[in-house]
């Protein structure tokens, strides 16, 4: 009797089978997917390994800010029809200095002892603006290592906060502060502290209000030894 040889092909490996509803459905390998999913993402990773290079400009053609350290892009990273900035600043008083606040110079026997004027009211503003528009802290941006900054008028650096604000295609909303001190009373210069923050703005005085608490005697506040201010500002798309 004749001997006959068959060629046969490897049986591939049989899938995973799961059933329902008594009927089988063959799955593909899971292995196979995962290790395809690894892949994907470390093709991913290596393609975007640049993301957080960082630029200092605001926009094509404008003034960059220098900041110590790495620079950061003062040109908001997604445009929005509105940004919200919080800034809160606080300073020392002492005898033998002038107490500005809002750029309004108040009588007292002590004021606040900084590098600049010390004006506790408009550094606040600054550092609300700085923040809606996510930029470094105006101690980054006009630090007090800086002799040219010493005695400067805060004035300066609320007009540049001001600058970069219109920059980028936004302006004022409307702007609250609190001011925080357990003397002098406050009440007789509001409006004159009102006035000149809204002028330097550039922006109507019905969208800025500004408010004054004692500390009721507590800590340095409430003893006279310092000066706080809080600002909340809402900057809305041009």
């Amino acid at each position: 009797m004749a001997t006959h040889f068959y060629s046969c092909s490897p049986i591939p490996a049989k899938p995973t089978p799961t059933t329902i509803s008594n009927k089988s459905i063959l799955l593909p390998n899971p292995r196979i997917i995962t290790a395809r999913h690894h892949n994907n993402i470390l093709q991913s990773a290596s393609s975007s390994s640049s993301a957080f290079t960082l630029t200092a400009s605001i926009s094509p053609g404008a003034t960059s800010v220098a900041v110590d350290g790495p620079t950061t892009s003062t040109k908001p990273s997604k445009s929005l029809p509105f940004r919200v900035g919080h800034g809160f600043d606080l300073h020392r008083l002492e005898p033998g200095y002038p107490l500005i606040i809002g750029g309004i110079d108040i009588p007292h026997d002590r004021g606040c002892e900084a590098h600049s004027d010390g004006d506790v009211l408009l550094h606040c503003v600054v550092d609300a603006i700085l923040g809606a528009l996510g930029l470094p802290d105006i101690g980054q941006i006009f630090p007090d290592s800086d002799p040219k900054w010493k005695g400067a008028p805060s004035s300066v650096f609320i007009k540049e906060a001001v600058r970069l604000m219109h920059e980028v295609g936004y302006e004022i909303g409307n702007l609250d502060a609190t001011l925080i001190l357990q003397r002098p009373k406050l009440s007789p210069h509001k409006e004159a502290i009102k006035a000149n923050l809204s002028e330097l703005l550039g922006a109507d005085p019905s969208v800025v209000n500004l408010k004054a608490k004692t500390h009721e005697k507590v800590d340095s506040l409430g003893e006279n030894r310092s000066i706080a201010a809080h600002t909340v500002v809402l900057l809305m798309r041009k």
